[in-house]
């Protein structure tokens, strides 16, 4: 493995393993006022409150973090490097065949993951459909909205995937919209009586799921690390940002995760405010 490649798996491990700390921690650490989910959305949120879910959305560290990794990809050919070395390697799935199904499978399983959370989440009495209806429908719109934006930058991006197939390997679909649909899920946990043990297994348990759909898509050849990266961004962006705007109006407590690159690694400090 060339130098360069192996520092830049060395450093995705490390990234992997910031992201799991945050998507963890963050579902953890922030509570919210509502008792049931879908319960109170609004159609209109109102400008200010739309500008607000906006930067939360952005300022989150599973929004930022990859989007930073995706643009230091681009750094000499060290984004050209990984996809070769991946796709030839395979070190995780040991085929190109075998990780472009197991993309597929995990894509399909945070959806699934997503509509049974949603479907178990503490309803209302009486008013159980209801506010399933409105909860699936900001999810529903979220995850439209990833879908649309991603096939927008394929077209205007025009990037060639790794192996020559065509031009739509920027971003990655795959990773996109299991991002929204990992975090979606986790916005959904909030809603459930769950101790903190539990709670940050489960979400840790959902990065892994995207972080290693994202792989996954590398390793059969369809894309480069950044695509993915940017996809994972896209797709956290658009959940955070539909459940601030329209399912959430506040919370209780809200974590921020900073992480600050090093020499020797990545040095990573949390702020609970409450």
């Amino acid at each position: 493995m060339p130098k360069a490649v192996a520092s830049a798996a060395r450093w995705w491990c490390r990234i992997g393993r910031c992201a799991l700390l945050a998507f963890g921690l963050g579902a953890c650490a922030t509570t919210s006022d509502r008792s049931f989910w879908g319960a109170d959305a609004t159609i209109a949120p109102g400008w200010d409150r739309l500008g607000r879910a906006a930067v939360d959305a952005a300022k989150d560290p599973f929004t930022w973090a990859p989007a930073v990794g995706a643009a230091a990809l681009q750094i000499g050919d060290l984004d050209n490097e990984i996809a070769d070395w991946a796709n030839e390697e395979t070190p995780l799935f040991g085929s190109r065949g075998t990780a472009s199904d197991a993309s597929d499978w995990l894509r399909n399983a945070s959806v699934a993951i997503y509509a049974g959370t949603g479907l178990g989440a503490p309803a209302p009495r009486g008013g159980w459909l209801g506010a399933k209806a409105k909860g699936f429908a900001v999810g529903a719109a979220a995850v439209g909205t990833t879908i649309g934006a991603t096939t927008l930058l394929k077209e205007v991006s025009d990037r060639e995937r790794p192996l020559g197939q065509d031009d739509g390997s920027f971003v990655s679909g795959h990773a996109s919209l299991t991002s929204a649909s990992a975090r979606l899920t986790s916005e959904v946990l909030r809603y459930y009586d769950m101790s903190q043990g539990a709670r940050i297994a489960a979400n840790t348990g959902l990065a892994s799921l995207a972080l290693t759909t994202g792989w996954a898509r590398v390793e059969a050849g369809e894309h480069h690390p950044a695509d993915v990266l940017a996809g994972a961004a896209l797709g956290n962006f658009l959940a955070v940002f539909a459940t601030e705007a329209f399912l959430r109006d506040s919370l209780g407590e809200s974590v921020m995760l900073q992480a600050f690159a090093r020499r020797d690694g990545v040095k990573v400090g949390l702020s609970i405010t409450f």
